[in-house]
């Protein structure tokens, strides 16, 4: 039986999501990234807050910048039924630049209908790479889930 991890809800956020990033395919982008963790999934993506349309932005609270970027954070809990639904979840993180310097990563947490999500803002320079390091803890009786990665970013 092949299971199926879409619910409404993370459709719902996927076509959101979609919405508010629309003109986001150039070759600076990276495709969305997730990982699984026993019955969660992780789904996560860093991009510049410039790609974002104006008035989304103005109604969701966002600073577009060409040097500021967005990581974006989204936690699945698998269903009984194959579906998955969008959980709540204790979400940290830093970015570290190649010279090693630090920036907490603040999330806020965005709620729609059937979606869920946090983001988080980071400042950028040109052709630059930084390090992403998070900790994501969709149950708070069990430890945060690790993630890693790392990125080039460009001014638009």
């Amino acid at each position: 039986m092949k299971m199926q991890f879409w619910s409404k809800g993370f459709t719902a956020a996927l076509t959101l999501f979609i919405g508010l990033f629309s003109g986001l395919l150039t070759s600076t982008v990276q495709a969305e990234q997730m990982v699984a963790h026993g019955d969660y999934i992780i789904h996560y993506n860093a991009f510049n807050s410039s790609f974002i349309q104006p008035n989304v932005a103005k109604s969701y609270g966002i600073k577009r910048s060409k040097t500021i970027g967005l990581l974006n954070v989204s936690v699945l809990h698998k269903q009984a039924d194959g579906t998955a639904k969008a959980v709540s979840a204790i979400v940290q993180g830093k970015v570290t630049n190649l010279i090693s310097q630090n920036q907490t990563l603040d999330f806020s947490k965005v709620e729609e209908t059937d979606a869920l999500y946090y983001i988080g803002d980071f400042g950028f320079t040109d052709d630059q790479v930084l390090r992403f390091s998070l900790q994501v803890q969709p149950d708070p009786n069990t430890s945060a889930y690790e993630i890693n990665f790392e990125q080039r970013f460009y001014v638009d």
